[in-house]
């Protein structure tokens, strides 16, 4: 393909340091918006390029030193940025179109694209900002019942939520300090608005799959602070028996479905939790499966293909899931806006058919609000969505992370937006609750957070056999030895002198 600048053009801007070939061009945008170019000034600083709102008039301007070549070379290369800003219709005159499935297929029917039509699609939902809360129009009016985003019951149940949490993870910190726990600790501290605004309008059927950062999430999916601070003690009446520890809380009884170590391995075991929704649903016929699950992961996760795979199948098959980005702006002591091309994480939903939205990860009411219809959304039948919350933690990455990496600045600034002060703000201006009712409830949680460490420090060590089990198929570990009895209770096996 011939060079699309020619001298001509290249004495026009002398400020062009880079003759663009076609390749180049065609990673350029056609329009901008003015957001968009915010964003694309420092691109343009680095080939000494005056910031553009518009390359058409660009197009235009240097059309007639072109040579006819290179202008069918441009067309072409711009040919793909041509979008659509709604889907392809559906239609069923195309032989070719109906799903093979009608479980599988999802209802997806594509019509033919003629070669003169635009060939990239976007979702049909826009995206939000994180102003997701229109304000109500009270002027001089005192509030009444209906201008409120909650009840004075779901004001005290979230408030309790998210002290429980913060309560949790303090008392975390003083235990591994101390020598009672061990390994990588990480804690939730600041982000309680975005565990508490989602699993609190779950069902106790509904699923969660979590991160490494996990504690929180099972606190608010109602395992007892008991059996979780037990898991981090290692004892054997932790929610795990004490096999998981702090990275891998699961809870059959409260559909837990673990915490995840290794970034990014939770969210295919959260599709396939909501495919099994799906799947009893039309298939099977329960017509009470309605099942959600919430698959949060961190802003790291999202350069992670396992992401984008999750994201289109779910899409495909309009799976009942809720992606939850726990966006903290820092993946260990990578800052996200130095790890992805587009910072704007939401924006990924769209370009997969599912709506994209960007939330106040620090605003537990904007959080409940978003969080609403997405899980409505799936309960209904109506697919996934993605859901990108801006939050921050207050501790470093784990307790074993001196935090010096991130600008002081930056700390306190987000310091000042802690999501407990924000709701207790809330409820005091619209005179929802009494100072003494929060403080009994902070109370409430600091006896049973001291409840919770003696009971964990009580609790028994995992016996050795132990060890042998959740390894292979047989429950016990070596299968049934010759007696009948299983191998493990051998003496000799546990001494290591035994023969298998």
């Amino acid at each position: 393909m011939p060079p699309l600048v020619t001298p001509a053009i290249t004495k026009l801007l002398p400020s062009l340091s880079l003759a663009f070939s076609a390749p180049a061009l065609n990673s350029l945008p056609l329009s901008l918006s003015s957001q968009q170019g915010a964003s694309f000034v420092p691109k343009c600083k680095q080939t000494k390029l005056s910031p553009l709102v518009s390359l058409r008039p660009l197009i235009k301007h240097l059309g007639d030193t072109l040579i006819h070549s290179s202008a069918d070379a441009m067309a072409s290369a711009f040919s793909a940025f041509k979008t659509m800003n709604q889907p392809l219709h559906r239609t069923t005159n195309n032989p070719f179109s109906k799903p093979t499935s009608p479980f599988l297929g999802s209802g997806r029917e594509f019509r033919p694209v003629p070669s003169s039509a635009p060939v990239r699609r976007q979702s049909t939902i826009v995206a939000v900002s994180s102003d997701v809360v229109k304000k109500k129009k009270t002027n001089s009016i005192p509030f009444s019942s209906s201008d409120l985003l909650i009840t004075r019951e779901e004001g005290l149940e979230l408030f309790e939520d998210m002290v429980l949490g913060r309560g949790f993870e303090d008392m975390c910190a003083q235990m591994y300090y101390r020598g009672k726990m061990f390994g990588f600790v990480h804690l939730y501290n600041g982000q309680e608005a975005v565990s508490t605004g989602f699993i609190k309008l779950l069902t106790k059927e509904d699923s969660v799959v979590s991160t490494y950062r996990d504690h929180v999430h099972a606190l608010s999916k109602g395992v007892p602070a008991r059996q979780v601070m037990s898991e981090l003690f290692g004892r054997t009446t932790g929610c795990c028996r004490g096999q998981g520890g702090s990275m891998h809380m699961f809870s059959k009884e409260f559909n837990v479905l673990g915490g995840f170590a290794f970034i990014g391995e939770g969210i295919p075991v959260a599709t396939g939790a909501a495919f099994t929704s799906k799947y009893r649903r039309e298939v099977l016929k329960e017509a009470d499966s309605d099942h959600v699950t919430l698959a949060f992961f961190g802003d790291g996760t999202c350069n992670n293909g396992q992401f984008f795979e999750c994201l289109n199948m779910a899409a495909l098959w309009k799976l009942p899931i809720v992606f939850v980005v726990e966006n903290n702006l820092w993946a260990i002591g990578m800052s996200h806006l130095r790890a992805t091309s587009d910072p704007e994480i939401w924006k990924k939903g769209p370009a997969f058919g599912m709506p994209g939205v960007h939330v106040d990860g620090m605003d537990v009411l904007k959080v409940r609000e978003v969080a609403k219809e997405a899980i409505g959304r799936a309960r209904r039948g109506e697919g996934p969505s993605l859901i990108e919350c801006e939050t921050y933690r207050f501790r470093g990455h784990s307790l074993a992370d001196p935090d010096e990496l991130r600008d002081p600045a930056e700390k306190s600034h987000y310091a000042t937006r802690d999501p407990i002060t924000a709701l207790k703000k809330y409820m005091f201006e619209h005179n929802l609750v009494k100072e003494d009712e929060l403080k009994a409830i902070e109370k409430k949680i600091d006896e049973m957070m001291e409840d919770a460490v003696e009971f964990a420090d009580a609790s028994p060590l995992p016996p050795r056999p132990q060890l042998l089990e959740n390894v292979f198929a047989d429950p016990k570990g070596f299968g049934i030895g010759p007696d009948g009895r299983y191998r493990c209770e051998d003496p000799q096996f546990t001494q290591g002198t035994a023969h298998v």
